[in-house]
């Protein structure tokens, strides 16, 4: 019985000094070593970043005016096109049973007016020679005229029906690329419906959407940077329209920028950042620069988690995950609107997993 009680008093010895040596593993745990900086302060931004994307110059989506089955697609996304290429063909049988009409139409005003024609320099003559009275060359007269409309309108007519079978024959308006096709063999084309989607080869442009506190500051021919998202491309361009109002957009007003150079790279679509200089405020009072302060932190700095976006300060040298709101970008770096603090220090970097709680040692 003393063996035993014996035995249960060591393994409970054994049990709290292993306790305890995981409490001195916890409590000599390394501290992650980090680097902090300050936030930075800028009262006097050199420029104006709007969010935009890069489109062609020259698109368009290609619709009929009629409706009809879809016989045939006749190109695919992506394909290179040429200006009057043919894109879809819609069944135009009803167009060609009304052709056969109208040319019938105009075979029999043809011979009336021939024959009106006739007539009338006929009694024309006789009337010269006194042989026929005034009324039969009037009579005559209004013959040969109604004979005349009538032929010409029949060929309006079949000029109509022309017209409806490029209607039928849909041809692409410019050289370009095919960027999508709506529509597939079978299909019911109806007016103004898209069938083909086509963008000219040529020049591109961005459409940016510029806050109303900032389009004041923006002209026709101002120069900007654009910054390409994905590929962090940097180009250049020229402010080519700014619209004077925001009814329609939503509260933002659209800027239109033609860029200088493109590549095979940049592809319509493309998100890109634009920044529009403009000229320094002038110097304003204690009170107007601490409203007009922004607080700028590097986009590498950010932590993101679903819709949440955090960034990580210091306190008592362990690390604090504060919740935060952003605003707009500017460049590299990103405006913090709520949550820090413009005397607030924020890790940068850290040569360890970070996480909320541990301890750090601010290099």
């Amino acid at each position: 019985m003393k063996t035993k009680i014996t035995t249960l008093i060591l393994s409970a010895l054994f049990l709290i000094s292993c306790g305890d040596e995981k409490k001195n593993e916890i409590a000599t745990e390394t501290p992650i070593a980090v680097k902090v900086s300050g936030t930075t302060e800028n009262d006097n931004s050199p420029f104006v970043t709007a969010s935009g994307k890069i489109e062609s110059q020259k698109s368009a989506n290609v619709s009929t005016r009629m409706m009809g089955y879809v016989t045939k697609v006749n190109v695919k996304m992506g394909q290179k096109v040429s200006q009057g290429q043919l894109l879809v063909s819609i069944n135009n049988t009803d167009l060609q049973a009304k052709k056969a009409q109208v040319d019938a139409s105009i075979l029999q005003a043809t011979a009336g007016f021939n024959n009106a024609k006739k007539d009338y320099e006929r009694f024309k003559t006789l009337f010269s020679q006194q042989s026929a009275s005034q009324k039969e060359l009037d009579d005559m007269t209004s013959r040969y005229e109604m004979a005349k409309a009538g032929l010409e309108g029949a060929k309006q007519m079949r000029n109509e029906v022309m017209a409806k079978f490029s209607y039928s024959n849909i041809t692409a308006p410019f050289s370009g690329e095919v960027t999508n096709t709506f529509v597939k063999d079978g299909d019911m084309a109806n007016p103004g419906m898209p069938l083909v989607s086509v963008e000219g080869n040529g020049v591109m442009q961005v459409m940016a959407m510029v806050s109303e506190g900032d389009i004041t500051s923006i002209k026709n021919g101002m120069p900007v940077d654009v910054l390409v998202k994905s590929s962090n491309q940097q180009l250049k361009g020229k402010v080519s329209e700014v619209s004077g109002s925001a009814t329609n957009t939503g509260g933002q007003y659209l800027v239109k920028i033609n860029l200088d150079k493109t590549d095979a790279t940049i592809l319509s679509g493309m998100f890109v950042n634009v920044q529009f200089p403009i000229e320094k405020p002038k110097a304003k009072t204690e009170t107007q620069t601490k409203k007009a302060d922004i607080v700028l932190v590097p986009e590498s700095a950010l932590v993101n988690q679903g819709q949440l976006t955090g960034i990580y300060t210091v306190s008592n040298n362990v690390a604090i995950l504060r919740w935060i709101r952003t605003g707009k970008s500017f460049g590299n770096q990103v405006e913090v609107l709520s949550g820090l603090s413009a005397d607030e220090k924020y890790i940068v970097s850290a040569e360890g997993k970070l996480y909320n709680g541990v301890k750090v040692s601010i290099q």
